[in-house]
């Protein structure tokens, strides 16, 4: 029995599990009105055909991803909670982040992040091309270690693997280094690892002339 109520929310949370889980390919008219329980002609009421159903989960995802609440009490520590924000909300959705690139809306769906990037660089005292750059180096170290991590994920396994390549043998000068190569890499620490790293770096203050002195260190607000 087809249900008698039914809300455009609902069908969007319908069609974007449906995608998560089978990609944009499995979402159909028929098979999300079965989803959901109703008529097709429901969901052509509530969302319109399926490209315009399409464009309202692309319009949600590029929402969705605005929604970045940085946490800590450092502009570096805050900086670090929106880059895990971002590779979480990335790993979790990646048909639909496929969908929103492939409408040409990737840059909008990451302004809010580089926004809040922005306003950590100013907290740390970072102004004009400085600050762009680091804004942007934070950025592509997310996106550029999201798209190694799945690349990993989805290679063939590996022979010889990781673990027979790095036997003691192959570093005997540093046997501690040849077992933590050869155990599986944990991407989660790697990336905070990797991200902590470069935030550093960016957020130093740059080297002083000879013969200068130095600027007191700004105080993070």
């Amino acid at each position: 029995m087809a249900r008698s109520s039914l809300t455009r929310d609902e069908v969007l949370d319908a069609a974007a599990s449906l995608v998560r889980q089978r990609g944009p390919a499995a979402l159909t008219m028929r098979g999300l009105a079965a989803e959901l329980g109703t008529a097709v002609t429901s969901i052509y009421w509530h969302v319109g055909n399926r490209e315009s159903l399409l464009d309202a989960l692309v319009e949600r995802t590029v929402r969705e991803m605005g929604a970045i609440r940085p946490a800590g009490r450092t502009p570096s520590e805050r900086i670090l909670s929106v880059a895990r924000i971002l590779r979480r909300e990335l790993r979790g959705r990646p048909h639909l982040i496929a969908m929103v690139h492939e409408r040409g809306l990737t840059e909008r769906m990451f302004l809010p992040a580089q926004q809040a990037l922005v306003h950590e660089v100013h907290a740390a005292g970072l102004r004009g091309a400085r600050a762009a750059d680091a804004v942007r180096a934070v950025q592509f170290q997310i996106v550029g270690f999201l798209l190694v991590e799945r690349n990993r994920e989805r290679s063939p396994a590996q022979h010889p693997a990781e673990s027979e390549l790095w036997d003691p043998a192959a570093a005997p000068d540093d046997p501690a280094l040849a077992r933590a190569l050869a155990r599986p890499a944990d991407p989660e620490r790697l990336f905070l690892l990797s991200v902590r790293a470069l935030v550093t770096a960016l957020l130093a203050p740059p080297p002083q002339a000879p013969g200068t002195a130095p600027r007191a260190p700004r105080t993070a607000r």
